[in-house]
């Protein structure tokens, strides 16, 4: 027969177990509760399957923050459209948000997918880290390093998927449910935790819907 304190920590162990795997499962969140827009204005349409957020194009980048507990580390899953206008079209995701300026990203230039231009085409989604590190100082400083390529066709102006896997030391990022990475990095600055938010670049329009998070 086992003895109390056996069982004892044998309950804590599966406790454990239970709590970081419930911590881990994936929430679908609702878009159509947005804390705040910044430098932008957004529509919402009551679409099947789900809801589309539409984010409106003006001069500079603009978020839509979710309301939505602070998000750590994780997966980050959503769809996006955006369009094939050469500089007119950049979409992507922001987290860790400390406030309207400071925050991670991750983007897209879908006018750059099937590009001719080899290098163009190698800009197809883009990592930055604002205000200190955005992607003309990334560009400059570290030439293809903080955006690659997709690594597969897709449609500029069409839908596709995005899972960006955020952990302490790496960022991943996954389009169309491809298996391997479009791009990763090793974040820059000291943000690990904080809100967020669909993004749209300078003179940028976007969609987005089917918002997924796994995490804590």
């Amino acid at each position: 027969m086992k003895s109390p304190k056996f069982l004892i920590i044998a309950l804590l162990s599966t406790f454990t177990v239970t709590v970081k795997v419930s911590a881990q499962k994936t929430t679908m969140v609702d878009i159509t509760k947005v804390r705040h827009t910044v430098n932008r204005t957004i529509n919402m349409t009551d679409a099947a399957p789900s809801p589309i957020l539409h984010i409106n194009a003006n001069a500079g980048p603009g978020l839509a923050i979710i309301k939505h507990r602070d998000f750590k580390s994780g997966e980050i899953e959503f769809e996006v459209k955006g369009e094939d206008v050469f500089q007119k079209s950049f979409v992507g995701f922001a987290f860790h948000i400390q406030n309207d300026s400071t925050y991670q990203a991750i983007y897209f230039r879908p006018f750059n997918f099937r590009a001719e231009d080899a290098l163009r085409k190698k800009h197809a989604v883009q990592y930055i880290s604002v205000p200190d590190n955005d992607w003309p100082k990334l560009r400059s400083s570290f030439p293809l390093k903080y955006e690659q390529p997709l690594g597969a066709d897709v449609n500029p102006a069409d839908w596709f998927k995005v899972r960006i896997k955020v952990a302490e030391k790496l960022i991943s990022v996954y389009v169309n449910g491809n298996p391997k990475p479009c791009l990763e990095v090793v974040p820059l600055g000291n943000l690990n935790s904080g809100k967020i938010a669909f993004w749209a670049g300078h003179e940028s329009a976007g969609d987005f819907r089917n918002l997924k998070i796994k995490g804590n």
